[in-house]
């Protein structure tokens, strides 16, 4: 799991390109393909179930595989959030979409913040949980909840309120922003700071990813925009590498 007193501007970028990307893969895989969001979300779990028991098993650090669990949570929240609100609550429920986005928004909200509390809990009984499994399947849970939860919050700011896909892209930054100055000015908890944040670059992931591939944006489609959010991925966590090791070098 990610040391949250070592984490930088960088961890951030790359946080917030592997949610946009996420999001253009998701939609990529269930649409484009025509997986669907059922079939596309049990390949995607099973994927990040494997990518996840071999960190876990993995002795040291790696941040390739970090990386790797951290892009396919944000694609299987995609087509989670898809298949909760348009499949389940809108077909099978026989609720009306936007009713979809509302419900699976709260009830993804509400599952996230018992995680949290699951997770607090944990870290006060255990102490430092740097090196617990159970503490990292608690933090890779909440990541994929929270993956989940930011493409809903993006569908719900999109198509329930007059913001669309720029519009709740602009009001998430704006949010994000005052968090920051909310850190650097009366010390919030790193904690409270770190998760906080999870939460609003995941939907800010998912209302960029869609205003780059649908109509009311950019028009990409896609597979253009997906390909090209790999290309920038590949970019930013190249110049990370790069940086951390000067930063090492200088140590």
């Amino acid at each position: 799991m990610k040391s949250i007193s070592k984490l930088n501007f960088m961890y951030w970028l790359l946080i917030i390109c592997a949610n946009t990307m996420g999001e253009t893969a998701g939609d990529l895989i269930s649409q484009t393909f025509h997986l669907g969001y059922a079939s596309s979300t049990v390949l995607l779990l099973f994927l990040l179930f494997v990518a996840v028991i071999v960190s876990l098993r993995t002795q040291r650090a790696q941040t390739f595989l970090y990386w790797t669990v951290i892009t396919l949570s944000s694609t299987a929240g995609t087509t989670i959030a898809d298949f909760l609100s348009r499949t389940l609550i809108h077909l099978q429920f026989g609720m009306s979409e936007n009713e979809g986005y509302s419900i699976s928004t709260l009830v993804l909200a509400l599952s996230l913040a018992l995680i949290y509390w699951r997770w607090k809990s944990y870290s006060k009984r255990q102490g430092n949980t740097e090196n617990s499994t159970a503490a990292d399947v608690l933090y890779w849970t909440a990541i994929l909840t929270s993956s989940t939860l930011g493409t809903a919050v993006g569908d719900l700011l999109a198509h329930n309120t007059p913001l669309g896909f720029d519009g709740g892209t602009i009001l998430l930054s704006v949010l994000l922003f005052i968090l920051i100055v909310l850190v650097y000015t009366i010390q919030l908890s790193k904690q409270f700071s770190y998760w906080a944040a999870i939460v609003l670059t995941h939907p800010i992931g998912a209302t960029m990813g869609d205003y780059m591939t649908k109509a009311e944006g950019m028009n990409l489609g896609n597979v253009d925009a997906t390909w090209i959010l790999v290309a920038v991925l590949s970019l930013v966590a190249s110049a990370n590498y790069v940086y951390a090791k000067r930063r090492t070098a200088e140590i």
